[in-house]
């Protein structure tokens, strides 16, 4: 298996701004605010967490392959 990434890319979907962050590899992000405008993000339906909606690569339970938040 390939190594987990821990690092995602997250887009803001209400101003567009990107941001580079360490992803929780412990726990879901549920919630995401904004460093550029302070709108509080949370996960689209269906997925576990806003990095799984918005981010450039998946949380670190699901690229384990291990699901999230169980």
């Amino acid at each position: 298996m390939a190594d987990v990434i821990p690092e995602s890319a997250i887009t803001c979907p209400s101003c567009r701004q990107t941001v580079t962050e360490v992803m929780p590899t412990d726990a879901c992000a549920f919630f995401w605010e904004c460093p550029n405008c302070h709108q509080v993000a949370s996960p689209k339906a269906g997925d576990c967490c806003v990095y799984c909606s918005y981010g450039t690569v998946k949380c670190p339970p699901i690229q384990a392959g291990n699901g999230c938040c169980g």
